[in-house]
């Protein structure tokens, strides 16, 4: 019999995983769980206690291991929750709560009654995923079962014609697209999933990202689609060039989405063995909602629309989305309009494949008057080989900046100067980079610089940098 789920320990049949989620039915039932917050490496687990809810009226809030302390508690009380599952090792988190061991689809976990207040949730709630824009207190989605089968129903029906067979988890179920691209999706069309924790796929929290172990988990696995977010990609692809190795033959498809992605890391992907393609999402539509795919490709697009999606852009170029929207924010009771305004500037072509500009609220006009998304020159110079992350500012100054972090610690100024060189060449005179700092940390959460996505926490990184930036002279490139 075809396995439904593998993880390091275990094969699991259709009815050994439907048992798990029957055991997980009844535990939550004994212990009248109503909003139950996970806090949970991927594993069979997860899928049990995910499926489990989502079969009953409870509501699943799957939280990140990555959120501090602080995004934690605020979550915690928002939702309301009333019980609370993690790892063994990491309940040290939560100091004074009385733990009760819980075994779940074979894996010891601990779990904890909390002390909390129902909150009201929009009717048909199901699920509650936190978005990662701000540093303090994300917003809390809330999400229906209909939505999350809205897009599930739509990936199935562009991704079928692939043949897939088994997807490995390459990013933590507590993300949504993992949630529901790489989990839900999956489950539905019969693909084997490979589940593996982060750590056997060189992934640290969402800090640090070993693309060697990475690699040989992606061939060991004999995978043929993933997902992964631009970064993951950017370092697997300069491991691969670095050692002479290619990707293993048998993937198929790996989609690529978080942020910005850019054509020339998806053309040095497949260069590789790597077959990339963009899309692009959000959690207020429940996740994806464009995507390339094998022969609808046009490199820096996302894509065109899913069957469940419809895209179109408002007259100041600002993206909108319909079909699979969520139903509310926790704690607001407006409800969603019939077209989500998703904050991106965009366009659509002729053969109604997508744009993505950049944010509408990261628009910068410089003293010279003109309107630049930073993400654009962003993409431009993350595509230089010795760049890894970029950040640039520039409202109201006569030439833009950047944050650079480059790809490896060894590499002079000079050699980041002409890769800025290199990036300014390609651009207009008033998209160019005037100046720029090395970075002091790495965009990451555990820096309090990047998302749980590596989107750019830009407060926090103009706050850390704004001294470098104002010392430093135009550059004459």
């Amino acid at each position: 019999m075809k396995p439904v789920l593998e993880d390091s320990q275990t094969s699991w049949s259709a009815p050994a995983l439907q048992q798990a989620v029957a055991e997980a039915q009844d535990w939550l039932q004994a212990g009248n769980t109503r909003v139950l917050a996970s806090v949970l490496d991927n594993s069979a687990a997860f899928v049990a206690l995910d499926e489990a809810l989502m079969a009953g009226e409870g509501v699943h809030v799957p939280l990140p291991p990555f959120f501090t302390a602080t995004q934690m508690r605020h979550a915690l009380a928002a939702t309301g929750a009333d019980t609370l599952v993690t790892e063994p090792a990491w309940a040290q988190a939560w100091q004074g709560l009385p733990w009760q061991p819980v075994r779940l689809a074979g894996r010891e976990l601990l779990a904890t009654r909390l002390p909390s207040t129902p909150r009201p949730l929009p009717p048909g709630t199901t699920k509650i995923t936190f978005t990662s824009g701000t540093t303090g207190s994300p917003k809390g989605v809330c999400l229906s079962q209909q939505a999350m089968q809205n897009v599930a129903q739509g990936l199935i029906t562009a991704l079928g014609p692939l043949g897939i067979e088994r997807h490995l988890n390459a990013l933590p179920f507590s993300v949504l697209l993992e949630n529901i691209a790489g989990l839900m999706a999956p489950r539905q069309q019969g693909i084997t999933l490979v589940t593996l924790g982060m750590q056997a796929l060189g992934l640290q929290g969402s800090s640090q990202f070993d693309a060697a172990v990475f690699h040989a988990a992606v061939t060991t696995s004999q995978a043929q689609s993933l997902i992964l977010l631009p970064q993951m990609l950017r370092a697997w692809c300069g491991y691969l060039q670095h050692t002479g190795q290619r990707a293993p033959e048998g993937l198929r498809f790996v989609a690529v989405g978080g942020a910005a992605v850019g054509a020339s890391l998806l053309l040095a992907a497949h260069s590789l063995g790597i077959p990339a393609y963009e899309g692009y999402g959000l959690s207020e539509g429940a996740s994806v909602q464009t995507l390339n795919l094998p022969g609808a490709s046009k490199p820096g697009s996302v894509g065109r629309a899913l069957a469940h999606a419809q895209i179109r852009c408002a007259a100041d170029g600002e993206i909108e989305v319909s079909g699979s929207l969520f139903n509310g924010y926790l704690g607001d009771t407006t409800a969603p309009p019939a077209w989500w305004p998703t904050g991106d500037l965009g366009s659509i072509d002729a053969d109604g494949f997508v744009q993505v500009s950049g944010r509408k609220k990261h628009v910068l006009i410089t003293a010279f008057g003109r309107n630049v998304s930073p993400e654009w020159v962003e993409t431009s110079l993350c595509s230089q080989p010795s760049i890894l992350q970029a950040v640039v500012f520039g409202d109201g100054e006569p030439s833009l900046l950047a944050v650079l972090w480059p790809l490896s610690a060894d590499l002079s100024d000079a050699a980041l100067q002409a890769a800025v060189d290199r990036c300014n060449s390609q651009l207009p005179d008033y998209a160019r980079i005037g100046r720029w700092t090395l970075a002091r940390a790495a965009f990451h959460v555990s820096t309090g610089l990047a998302t749980a996505n590596g989107r750019p926490q830009r407060p926090a990184i103009w706050a850390q940098h704004a001294d470098l930036l104002s010392t430093l002279t135009v550059s004459q490139a």
